[in-house]
């Protein structure tokens, strides 16, 4: 099934991606539609309040971008990196327990590669929902990525 397969995914990006195995992140889901990523409840990643800290509930949410830009676009790794661009957040809500991000493609994935195909160096934002285990959405971000050909 190459990259859609769940296991490939987060196993490439525990391999690739040092703090993915440092907080211990979960895949529950990866594949082109959406990217499931949990965060366990660690102490040793709290904040002052006794849930996971910005930066922890950072790292998640871009992870989910990342998993989801794999899955989607990991045929086409031969001749582009995906790499993030920029991110925005907003932190909502006190995050408490285990957290879980859904990250979402904001572009279809045929309209990306069709710009890659042109010659050009597509972006792409991926919209990421932070929730906790009560379902309340503890924070938002967008990730816009962009598919780097290699150049000789």
């Amino acid at each position: 099934m190459g990259m859609t397969d769940p296991m490939n995914v987060g196993e490439q990006l525990a391999a690739t991606v040092p703090m993915v195995r440092t907080l211990q992140l979960e895949f529950v889901r990866t594949d082109p539609e959406c990217a499931v990523l949990r965060l366990p409840d660690q102490p040793a990643f709290h904040n002052h309040v006794g849930g996971p800290h910005a930066g922890a509930m950072f790292t998640l949410g871009e992870s989910a971008s990342g998993a989801i830009a794999l899955a989607a676009f990991g045929d086409q790794l031969s001749r582009a990196l995906p790499l993030p661009v920029r991110a925005e957040t907003a932190y909502r809500k006190v995050a408490t327990g285990e957290i879980t991000a859904t990250a979402t493609l904001g572009r279809p994935v045929a309209d990306v590669v069709a710009e890659l195909d042109s010659g050009q160096r597509p972006e792409f934002p991926v919209e990421v929902e932070i929730t906790r285990p009560d379902g309340e959405v503890a924070g938002t971000m967008t990730v816009v990525w962009t598919l780097k050909p290699h150049r000789d």
